[in-house]
Parts: structure tokens; sequence; C-alpha cells
């Protein structure tokens, strides 16, 4: 197979290890990966996907390929692939994959292209940026497009926009907000990863740090909550007052971003918005503030600004640049401002990814089932599969819960009975 582009097709035996280990992990992926081999639902089925290039993400692949499907991955983000997994999937799965770590940016989006040329009936994105490049630049694929599946916030906000001004051009389900996606990937496994990714580019002690969480949403949710038993101050900087109000019901304190950076010791941003951190606020950071984003794309931290602001920039250990400003203070930027947990970490624990993914694997076979019944619109996941998905996990885990007696469902759905 020559259609594809990894750093290292040697690297591709420790890959396939570190996918094996992952799969331990994941029961739930494991379990439709035996119902796909069997039923091979995506038989002759094209997908395009643009995803982290992680072992979870392997383990999908590998999914959906028992299933039938003719896939191609590439990266979502340029710092977050993993060459050794890449490398297995290519070498070992012949699954065609277009991702290095440390890309550039044009490098990046001729990979997006490369997955597209594959004509895909089915796409599978994380961030938007695959279904956005179709719409501006390759409508010509759109007739051949059934739907497809979205991972994560940013790209269901992005979605959402595109349907809300009719520009959307074939249905795409929001796998980011069923509850087994966002409730536990997004809180569990941001919250988690985010601090591993900030130590290890690091190796600063969180406890004692003034600890700053842009955005409380469940990826904010976790971080704090995570940070906070490290030992953490935790400040939460919010737009909404009802998500303002709640961060201070958890605990923490609430304050605009103009007053919480002249106090950080770190900041991350996790908003899917716009210059969160801006040239007003690296005016006022002290001397050796970390900043680092867990939102989807860089462009939270106003980097440019940044770097006209700097007199100097020198990269101090790997994934932490320190830009020196004209009075001397250094802010710290981890990881170029992209996914700190992808690029200096591993992602998400495979567990709480199991969830995620098998809601992608479900969500595609519902869009393929469903076919030419849906709308040009963003999708919830069904409920039926979000508690198919929770029973799964359950079960894997050697967890019961009770059942509704007949007489508890009938009392639940009458009105007639009182105190």
């Amino acid at each position: 197979m020559e259609n594809y582009n990894v750093r290292d097709l040697n690297l591709a035996e420790g890959g396939r290890r570190r996918m094996d280990w992952a799969q331990r992990e994941m029961p739930v992926l494991t379990m439709l990966q035996e119902r796909y081999r069997k039923e091979r639902p995506f038989e002759g089925v094209r997908m395009s996907c643009c995803m982290h290039v992680t072992t979870e993400t392997a383990n999908l692949m590998r999914t959906m390929q028992a299933g039938g499907a003719d896939i191609v991955l590439t990266a979502s983000n340029p710092l977050s692939t993993q060459d050794d997994v890449a490398a297995a999937l290519v070498a070992q799965y012949e699954i065609p994959v277009f991702a290095i770590k440390g890309e550039d940016d044009a490098t990046y989006y001729k990979h997006i292209h490369a997955a597209l040329d594959h004509k895909p009936n089915i796409t599978m994105d994380d961030g938007a940026d695959l279904v956005s490049t179709i719409h501006k630049e390759r409508r010509d694929l759109i007739p051949g497009i059934v739907g497809g599946t979205e991972e994560t916030t940013t790209g269901v906000i992005r979605l959402r926009a595109m349907a809300k001004d009719g520009m959307l051009a074939f249905p795409v389900m929001a796998v980011n907000d069923a509850m087994t996606k966002h409730f536990f990937d997004n809180r569990y496994g941001t919250g988690q990863s985010t601090l591993d990714g900030i130590i290890r580019a690091t190796n600063i002690l969180i406890a004692g740090k003034t600890f700053v969480v842009a955005g409380y949403g469940w990826c904010g949710r976790g971080v704090a909550m995570r940070a906070k038993g490290f030992g953490a101050n935790v400040i939460v900087t919010e737009v909404d007052p009802v998500v303002a109000l709640e961060a201070v019901m958890d605990g923490f304190r609430v304050m605009p971003m103009s007053e919480a950076a002249p106090i950080a010791d770190v900041i991350v941003t996790l908003t899917g918005d716009l210059n969160v951190v801006d040239k007003h606020h690296f005016e006022v950071m002290k001397d050796g503030c970390l900043v680092c984003n867990s939102g989807h794309f860089n462009n939270e931290i106003n980097l440019d600004s940044l770097a006209e602001m700097a007199v100097d920039k020198r990269l101090v250990r790997p994934f932490v640049e320190a830009f020196v400003l004209p009075d001397g203070r250094e802010i710290n930027v981890l990881g170029e401002g992209r996914l700190i947990n992808l690029a200096a970490a591993e992602g998400h624990p495979a567990s709480v990814m199991d969830m995620s993914f098998a809601n992608q694997a479900m969500g595609a076979e519902y869009m393929l089932k469903h076919a030419g019944e849906l709308e040009n619109r963003v999708y919830d996941v069904p409920e039926e599969i979000d508690r198919q998905i929770a029973a799964l996990k359950l079960e894997a885990m050697g967890v019961k819960i009770d059942v509704l007696t007949e007489e508890q469902i009938k009392y639940l759905n009458s009105w007639e009975s009182g105190t």
C-alpha cells in the first residue's frame, strides 16, 4: 500500500503493542468489534476520518474495519499524532493514514485533502475541519456523502452555525453531546489528561499554584475538579452567568480573566472561542506564568499578539516556549497553544474513549441505516444508543443496577395516583 504519509513504518510494532494495551480498557468497543465482524454493517462503505491519531482512535479504526468499512484516517491536530500508532495502522492493518506529529499547517490541510480524495460516503470528524473543507473546497463530494459524525464541542459549534445559516449540505450526528460522551470523556478524560499534559511538559508541582480555568463547560469542570484535587487554588473565568454561578457553588473563585491573569501561575483555556487569553492579559501576567490550551484550536490564545510583544522566544524544554517581554518577564506557552493533553501527553485514558468511540461507531451505523431519511442538520445521538452504551459499559465493569417492576412502570406512566 503506497497511499499514506506517516513518519516511519519501522515504528509499527511498538504502536501495535500500545494499541493492544489500550484495547484492554475498551470493552464496549471490543463488543462492537465482535458484532461488526459478524454483521459487516459497513461493507463497501468509504469513510474519511479526521481525528487525533492515538491508540484509542486506532482501535476505533480497527472496529470500523471489522465492520467492512474502507477507511482513510488523517490527523485533526498537527501535534496530536502518535507516530508509532500511525505506522501500525498502515503497516499492520493496511489503513491509509496521513498524519505526522509536528506537521506544519500546509501539510495538515494537504493531508485532509488526501483523506477526502477517498470520496467518502461517511465522514468522522473531530473539530469539523474535514466537513468545513468539504463545504468550502470539495463540494463535488457532497452527492456521495450519506452523513457524518462529530466528536468535539468546537466542531459541533461550527456545524450548528453552518446549519443555522442553511449551509450544511448533509446530516451530521453530534457525538460530543451524547451523555456517555461529554459527561465522561469531557469531564473525566479532559480533566485527567490535561493535568497529565501540563505535568509532563513542565514537571511543576500543582499544589499551591493559582490555577485559572477559562470556561466551565464539561471540560472546564473536569480540569477544575482535578486541579483542585492536586491542591491548586482554582479560579474559573466564564461568560455565562448560570454556569459561573454553578462554578461558585462548586467552591471555586470566579472572576474576569483581566483580574485572574495578574495572579495566575497556570492558565488553561477550554472555551472553543477566540482570543480568550489576549494581549491585555499578557501585559499583566507575572513572570513565569504558564499558558496552555485544552480546547480544540490554538486560537484560544492570541499567540500572534504574544509573538509581536516578545523581544525573544526560546524553547526551554520540550513543549515549553518562553516568550520574553521587553521588561524581562517570561510567558511560557505549552504545546504551541495546541491541545496540551495530546501535544505533551497521550490524550484521554482509553476507558473513557471507549464510550466516546462506541458513540462514533454506532452513530455512523445509525446514519447508514437511516440514509435518505435525515435532513441536512445536526442530530443528537438517539437516547437508545446512549443507554445501550452505558449498559454495555456497566456490564463490562461488573456493575448491576435495579430494574423497574411492572407496577413501578405503570405508576410512573400514570397521572391518577396521588399522595
